[in-house]
């Protein structure tokens, strides 16, 4: 299984091993800020990220290669620089944190609809054979065999447009795009086969044992605003790579005692429990760097129903509530209202 890319214009960090300042960075921008007019100091970004043991070199780093993918942009020419969320990047943080935070929260609308895209290049074509691999990895599409690939749902606008783009003009390249069902769906030749289920279930239970001691001391109120702010980032960067690898498939599809909704009620009490304190603790670290820190930094936060943000405007804190519905069944996580 591979993530898919999300489908707009500013190209998120890819996901590597081990501390990532880009994806740090990122979590806490679409965490904690919910507004283009906020000016942020790179002094106070550079002390936001060294709460988490991140040098300021590698801040700096972090703040020009989110510049040059378009999720940050320079207002000004001062100096030292500042800068500010686009109102792009605003709205695909919203639209990916109402992914990541209502993931799960109900099961597929399941039709039996699947997109199969079948494939044949000659022997030359590596580069495109790479090229649509990668692609249809980045669209949620799954591989069945060798050159046959599977993704729920019957959305194929984009599929289509990809491999055109790819093929079209290269000698011997054939390709084809279906709308299918399975006659033994759940039977061992079906399409579950192409998911590594097993590996996706390894990984909640391992988020599970992560954070469940995390949980324990949230309950005995043993996690203060100091410890707030890192814990509740990290079970949040922890968490948001499930809603693009995880294909939603229906329940019939699934192994049995499948741990993603323990995974999920963890997320959320955490997430919940801690958000005003690691609120708290971000405006603490920012205010001598970003005097009106207090003015813009928020925090998203989630029921099973529903999401808010708190947005705070001049000083005064409102709220915006919205439905946490899920994508339908073969949509891509951004092609609803478009947000990190």
């Amino acid at each position: 299984m591979t993530a898919p890319t999300p489908a707009d214009d500013l190209r998120a960090p890819r996901t590597q091993a081990g501390p990532n300042p880009q994806h740090l960075l990122t979590t806490l921008l679409g965490e904690y800020l919910d507004s283009s007019e906020a000016d942020l100091p790179s002094a106070a970004v550079v002390a936001m990220l060294a709460e988490f043991g991140i040098s300021e070199s590698s801040a700096r780093a972090a703040l020009s290669r989110l510049t040059k993918r378009g999720l940050i942009a320079v207002r000004g020419s001062a100096r030292p620089p500042v800068y500010h969320l686009t109102p792009q990047a605003i709205a695909r943080h919203r639209s990916r944190m109402d992914h990541f935070l209502s993931f799960g929260a109900r099961p597929p609308q399941w039709t039996g609809d699947w997109v199969t895209v079948s494939f044949s290049l000659p022997q030359s074509g590596h580069a495109q054979r790479h090229a649509i691999r990668k692609a249809l990895g980045a669209l949620g599409f799954a591989r069945l065999y060798d050159s046959v690939w599977i993704r729920p749902g019957s959305e194929s606008g984009a599929v289509n447009t990809v491999l055109r783009e790819i093929l079209d003009g290269v000698d011997g390249g054939r390709w084809s795009v279906m709308h299918t069902r399975f006659d033994e769906e759940a039977g061992p030749h079906g399409p579950a086969a192409a998911y590594d289920l097993a590996g996706l279930a390894s990984a909640y239970e391992e988020f599970i044992e992560r954070y469940s001691d995390l949980r324990v001391a949230v309950r005995d109120g043993r996690i203060d605003a100091t410890r707030a702010l890192v814990a509740r980032t990290s079970v949040m960067d922890s968490w948001r790579k499930f809603p693009d690898v995880d294909p939603d498939l229906p329940e019939h599809l699934l192994p049995a005692r499948w741990p993603r909704q323990a995974a999920r009620e963890l997320l959320l009490e955490i997430h919940s429990a801690l958000g005003s304190l690691a609120e708290a603790r971000l405006v603490e670290i920012a205010t001598p760097y970003w005097p009106d820190a207090a003015s813009w930094i928020t925090h998203f936060r989630a029921s099973a129903d529903s999401l808010s943000v708190s947005a705070r405007e001049r000083g005064r804190e409102t709220f915006i509530l919205r439905a946490a519905a899920r994508p339908a069944a073969g949509t891509s996580p951004d092609s609803g209202p478009s947000a990190g």
